[in-house]
């Protein structure tokens, strides 16, 4: 199942999107967050789909699935073999594969939608990266949850583009300046609830900038995988039902090529996960 939230003819509501199509559940929650905790049970969906329009997908706003978090985004940082060696790498280090996830986030602020513009404040910065990444959303609260148990909390599945300033990350020392600039994490299109969206799995993941491939990985390489990162981030910390967990980039960002690479005003960056979606983020100055 296809869960979205959008604007249409100035409302915002979620939906199901079906046969490209979307039906408004706005009805049965209020928002994405309050669909998460009710859950689906009492969801008649065949009802709500009589009982009003459904405005082709085209037609419609699409926004992050969700688009005010609860608290911030928490990622992980070289999560695949290859980026974190390219990292180091480019750094002038010697490589170290993480023994356990590393972990960052960035401020709910930073949340943008799947096709909006992304802000670009020569300012504040100019050396923008791209990072594709599986997003992960929480479905119920739990604390301290064993890696056999851990799929059984998530609620679903969605595509996130990690970008970073790369010249505040390096001011700083530490990842959440650099992570967290207003509009530099669009996710979307929509959330795939974890009973479609099959894990584990061997699924591309890959970014593109004005149709050039630049990274292209699979998520089946991950070093810590979605059980193994819900039982750590759990231990003595509850994750709540809406957290939204970043698993990690592939190699091919932009720092880390020869010569380094970093977006620009009048780009267009495209992140995808091979049967989740595509987000697609048009770069423009401020």
């Amino acid at each position: 199942m296809k869960l979205v939230t959008y604007e249409w003819n100035g409302r915002i509501s979620i939906g199901i999107v079906k046969q490209n199509k979307v039906i408004d559940i706005s009805s049965y929650a209020p928002d994405m967050l309050g669909l998460i905790e009710r859950g689906f049970d009492e969801l008649d969906v065949q009802a709500l789909e009589s009982s009003g329009a459904m405005p082709p997908i085209e037609d419609v706003h699409l926004l992050a699935p969700i688009p005010n978090p609860r608290r911030n985004i928490m990622c992980l940082g070289l999560n695949y073999t290859e980026h974190a060696r390219e990292s180091y790498k480019a750094r002038g280090q010697e490589a170290v594969i993480p023994k356990f996830p590393v972990v960052f986030n960035k401020a709910t602020t930073s949340v943008n939608g799947p096709y909006d513009d992304i802000p670009y404040d020569t300012a504040v910065s100019t050396e923008i990266d791209w990072e594709a990444e599986l997003a992960i959303v929480i479905g119920r609260n739990g604390k301290n949850i064993p890696q056999e148990e851990a799929l059984q909390y998530v609620f679903g599945y969605t595509v996130l583009n990690d970008l970073t300033a790369r010249d505040l990350q390096r001011q700083g020392k530490q990842f959440f300046k650099g992570k967290s600039l207003d509009g530099h994490c669009p996710m979307g299109p929509w959330i795939e609830t974890a009973d479609s969206f099959t894990y584990p799995g061997s699924r591309q993941i890959t970014s593109r900038v004005n149709g050039v491939t630049k990274q292209d990985g699979n998520i089946a390489n991950m070093i810590f995988d979605i059980p193994m990162t819900i039982s750590y981030l759990s231990r003595g910390m509850t994750l709540l039902a809406g957290d939204i967990i970043a698993t990690g980039t592939p190699s091919g960002v932009g720092f880390a090529r020869t010569p380094p690479e970093f977006l620009k005003p009048g780009d267009v960056v495209e992140c995808e996960i091979e049967g989740l979606g595509i987000i697609r983020n048009h770069i423009a100055a401020i």
